[in-house]
């Protein structure tokens, strides 16, 4: 059942997929597209490469910040190179395997580099990407406001505030669960399977990270850096093929082409990406084809850092691996994390 499921999965983002880049096709000159990136300035590229790294390196600190929390009393937090090292190997996931894997695929690898929970750490990431989605729809809002822009991109982006409001909510009531009317109720049915009693326990450990305040503030400022730094990236790549974006145009396109990734898609958001730029570079008054090349340039750039990070890591960190064989551990131990017959204890270290 689990394999069909996936499958089904990867059929349906593949799918969505090839019908995004069927509508890119039918709005967009490919001809004028290529013609634009043949002409695109090295150096405005190498500065969108710099922004991009940039970015990276503000998501390194701000998931060790996250992090932090999590380390026991008199211990060390987790350090820079594990946290960037398995950030990275996610992120190769994301880019390779359907579904969104790689937060799975990082939350596993840090608790094999560290010996942290793997459900803890997962706690941390959905903590990020509620972060991390706040922010983006909050910079896309002030640039719908300063822009003055309706329609459907208006539309998607109160679609993300809502979205947002209910992770908040999904996230106050895992932390708080313990103290809600029927939890005993509750607990006595999980009393059933020790297994996923102990990983919703482990996983609201990780959640648990959004009552430190410092850990917070911190990572809504780092997020707001790291975005920054998209925003520039999206910025210098339009900069690239001879389009001058102001920093509302540019804010919007970044945070419109990203929030577009939360569509299941093929791997790497193939399609969604392109197709919300396209749509949004309309809106603004960008030219399709121009918006479809700085579009591409910038997804291109950003696959290339990450999954060459990605790789670098697997190619020479301490242990060599597949991205395929991280994800197969990640698997193997989800599905070790299911009811099971027997009853047995899960091990610390899920």
């Amino acid at each position: 059942m689990g394999s069909r499921g996936g499958l089904a999965r990867s059929a349906l983002g593949f799918a969505v997929s090839v019908v995004a880049l069927a509508f890119v096709f039918r709005s967009v000159d490919v001809g004028q597209v290529w013609a634009t990136l043949s002409t695109a300035n090295p150096e405005w590229v190498a500065l969108m490469f710099a922004f991009i790294l940039g970015d990276v390196v503000l998501r390194v600190v701000r998931w060790r910040v996250l992090l932090a929390p999590l380390a026991a009393p008199g211990t060390a937090p987790v350090g820079y190179r594990d946290t960037a090292a398995s950030l990275l190997v996610g992120y190769l996931a994301n880019n390779v395997l359907p579904a969104r894997l790689g937060e799975v695929v990082r939350s596993h690898d840090l608790g094999e580099r560290t010996g942290l929970s793997r459900a803890a750490v997962l706690g941390t990431i959905v903590i990020e990407r509620i972060v991390d989605t706040l922010v983006v729809v909050s910079i896309a809002a002030v640039a719908i406001l300063v822009l003055s822009v309706r329609g459907i991109v208006a539309s998607a982006v109160l679609v993300g505030f809502a979205v947002t409001a209910l992770l908040v909510v999904g996230v106050v009531v895992g932390i708080a669960a313990h103290r809600l009317p029927g939890a005993d109720r509750v607990r006595a049915l999980l009393d059933r399977w020790p297994q996923v009693r102990h990983i919703l326990s482990k996983v609201r450990v990780g959640l648990s990270v959004a009552r430190n305040l410092r850990s917070m503030v911190l990572a809504v400022v780092l997020s707001v850096g790291s975005w920054s730094l998209t925003v520039l990236a999206f910025a210098a790549a339009a900069q690239a093929v001879g389009v001058q974006p102001t920093m509302g145009q540019a804010a919007l396109l970044a945070a419109g082409a990203n929030l577009a990734t939360a569509i299941p898609a093929a791997p790497g958001y193939v399609g969604t990406f392109e197709l919300a730029v396209v749509k949004i570079a309309e809106s603004v008054g960008i030219p399709s084809h121009a918006g479809l090349a700085f579009g591409v340039l910038a997804h291109v750039g950003t696959l290339v850092v990450t999954s060459v990070g990605g790789a670098l890591v697997l190619a020479f960190g301490s242990r060599r691996r597949t991205i395929r064989a991280v994800a197969a551990e990640a698997s193997t131990a989800s599905a070790a994390a299911a009811p099971a017959s027997t009853g047995r204890p899960a091990t610390p270290e899920e």
